[in-house]
């Protein structure tokens, strides 16, 4: 191998950069493929897209203008879009209890056998959809929006413990180590060191799935678990799409006054 000298007596050894580029090369090969399978099983055409325009130019000439009668439409929307954002608002804080008891037992270093059905309890509950967990809500209590809330709660629950026991991870250990060799017990480091060192990530992280389980809540409705979505479903069926039309506005001035308000919390937090 060549050297390249700098100085009397020091070499620098000249890197070899074609390992490196052949797998760049290799990467990208396989990404292609990757995308060329994933094409063909789905269908992906752009050029269907482009020959159904008139599909689209149809929907949006009955959509438009927006249907705004009060008593038939938009009031019953309004009333609609309280209770999917009460459906987003219980499913999230509900689960706050048993996301954080999920957290605190699936951090690092505990019991192995613990850590490790805690592990999958918070596995299990992410890979269930939250719309699979409404539909067997619903057959339990019945359509309407409790169903939701309970889907909302299962499925909060595996996400938020597993985002928040990352967040208690990453945190110094040193307060911990130094309360655990004082002779305190593990539930005291756990309140005194570990989560009011991580309260504002928490809170964060609380925040943000907030505002994904308002829009999370939408499509429970499409599967009877009320609100917004549901009315959203019933235009669809009855094709009446200027009241889809308003209903989709509606739910666009919910969405940005949750994200508002979100943002308003968090800048809050962070003065």
């Amino acid at each position: 191998m060549t050297a390249q000298r700098t100085r009397p007596g020091l070499s620098v050894p000249r890197r070899n950069r074609k390992p490196f580029y052949l797998g760049v090369v290799v990467v990208v090969c396989l990404l292609g493929a990757a995308h060329v399978l994933a094409g063909r099983a789905t269908d992906f055409s752009p050029g269907a897209l482009v020959d159904g325009w008139h599909g689209m130019a149809d929907f949006l000439a009955e959509a438009f203008p927006p249907k705004l009668d009060w008593d038939k439409v938009v009031q019953p929307a309004l009333e609609a879009c309280l209770v999917t954002l009460a459906i987003g608002l219980l499913g999230t804080t509900l689960s706050v209890p048993g996301a954080l008891l999920l957290a605190v037992l699936g951090m690092r270093g505990r019991n192995p056998v613990v850590y490790q059905v805690s592990r999958s309890i918070m596995s299990f509950l992410r890979a269930v959809p939250d719309v699979v967990f409404a539909l067997i809500f619903v057959t339990a209590v019945g359509l309407g929006p409790f169903a939701g809330v309970l889907a909302l709660i299962c499925h909060n629950m595996g996400v938020m413990g597993k985002l928040w026991s990352e967040a208690m991870e990453e945190i110094d250990s040193g307060p911990a180590d130094a309360l655990r060799v004082a002779g305190a017990r593990e539930a005291q480091v756990i309140a005194n060191a570990v989560l009011p060192a991580v309260v504002p990530s928490l809170v964060g992280l609380l925040l943000y799935r907030f505002d994904v389980n308002v829009r999370a809540s939408l499509v429970l409705g499409l599967v009877g678990a009320g609100g917004i979505g549901f009315l959203i479903n019933q235009s669809i069926k009855l094709f009446q799409f200027d009241v889809l039309a308003t209903y989709i506005l509606l739910v666009l001035v919910l969405i940005i006054a949750v994200d508002l308000l979100s943002a308003l919390v968090r800048r809050r937090l962070n003065d």
